[in-house]
């Protein structure tokens, strides 16, 4: 009888820990890659809502999207080859000021497949705490 009651105790603290460990449900709690080798692999079988990490090199910056909640936006080139567009927003989180084609940055958010080789978005804090928080960081600074 106690070893029953301990297995529903630690099984009722694991799901506590669980529901409380800032990841949302419907993100996989996946590939966190450094050298671009998972985010290859999520691009080729077309996966989404995975959480990654990497790094890449500007290749253009794009107009800040000012639809809805505000996005700053470039294109990252992975040492695969592969682009990613970086949709960070700034609604939430500070731009990255002066970022420059040829600049390196580092992520962590999730990702979305598209042909063009995907998206990588919740760079920033959930202020609702219900998803994982991302980020990105340039020149030694983080912004969140």
């Amino acid at each position: 009888m106690k070893k029953l009651a301990l297995f529903v105790v630690a099984a009722l603290l694991a799901q506590y820990a669980w529901q409380n460990s800032g990841f949302d449900k419907r993100t996989s709690i996946a590939q966190v890659d450094s050298d671009g080798a998972a985010l290859s692999t999520q691009f080729e079988r077309r996966h989404s809502n995975e959480q990654v990490r990497g790094q890449g090199e500007v290749l253009k910056i794009l107009a800040d999207d000012i639809d809805g909640s505000r996005h700053q936006r470039f294109i990252l080139r992975l040492d695969t080859g592969q682009t990613l567009l970086i949709a960070h927003n700034i609604d939430l989180a500070p731009p990255i000021p002066s970022l420059s084609s040829g600049d390196l940055v580092e992520f962590f958010g999730e990702y979305e497949w598209n042909s063009k080789g995907g998206v990588v978005h919740w760079t920033h804090h959930d202020p609702r705490g219900a998803h994982v928080d991302g980020w990105l960081k340039h020149d030694g600074k983080t912004y969140k």
